[in-house]
């Protein structure tokens, strides 16, 4: 099997790690944003068109505040700091997501980010940030309604309501990966994910670097994937 176009990731377990380690969930935060760089780096060292993180679900907003503070400032410094990085490297970055929720300096750090490294062919890399799948779907929906209500002559199918969501233009992901044992999707790219390749590890996300990134897409280079045919 060919090496997939798209690896998206649910990165988790940063929290059980800082534990583990008696400190604060903050410092799982931390360490985490490390294999961010790593797999980064391993997704471009190997050719991978698309790496898309989940960084923070609609369902985080309930978090307690001190940590939700602290997962916006850091990924707000996360984006000054690394976009020269980015743009050296020819890594285009995208950042999809209820957005509105986000705070004004963290939107405009976004779209800075978004428009400094479009010229990026190298590899694009897509933060979901405020994203959950229920929430994109249904999204998506009202939006195909508003558009076939103002053109009420325009014809659909199924095919087209990826244009409807936040990821129009993105190719679904092939293989979707998630850290720390646990083994459930946690409302994320319900719609995109229907035919991904599963690949769950009990590392959590912290340890989660290069080498375990390559062992990834060695098993998913195993797979057999039939999309409902027989071969």
């Amino acid at each position: 099997m060919d090496k997939p176009k798209h690896v998206s990731i649910i990165m988790d377990g940063n929290g059980r790690w800082a534990r583990e380690r008696g400190r604060e969930r903050v410092y799982g935060h931390l360490n985490g944003a490390d294999s961010v760089r790593a797999v980064i780096e391993a997704a471009a060292e190997e050719g991978i068109p698309y790496l898309s993180l989940y960084a923070f679900s609609e369902e985080n907003w309930n978090r307690p505040a001190e940590e939700v503070s602290y997962l916006m400032s850091m990924m707000n410094k996360l984006i000054i700091q690394e976009k020269p990085t980015f743009i050296k490297n020819g890594i285009r970055c995208r950042v999809l997501g209820n957005l509105g929720r986000l705070s004004s300096d963290l939107q405009q750090a976004v779209s800075r980010l978004e428009e400094d490294t479009a010229g990026g062919t190298r590899l694009t890399v897509i933060i979901f940030l405020s994203y959950s799948g229920k929430w994109d779907i249904f999204q998506a929906a009202r939006r195909m309604a508003a558009d076939l209500a103002a053109h009420p002559d325009k014809q659909v199918e199924i095919k087209d309501f990826d244009q409807y969501l936040v990821t129009a233009g993105v190719p679904d992901p092939d293989l979707i990966i998630r850290t720390s044992g646990e083994q459930r999707i946690s409302n994320y790219l319900l719609w995109q994910g229907a035919y991904s390749e599963f690949y769950f590890t009990d590392l959590c996300w912290p340890d989660f670097r290069k080498d375990a990134f390559r062992a990834a897409l060695a098993d998913y280079a195993g797979r057999d994937r039939r999309y409902g045919k027989v071969k």
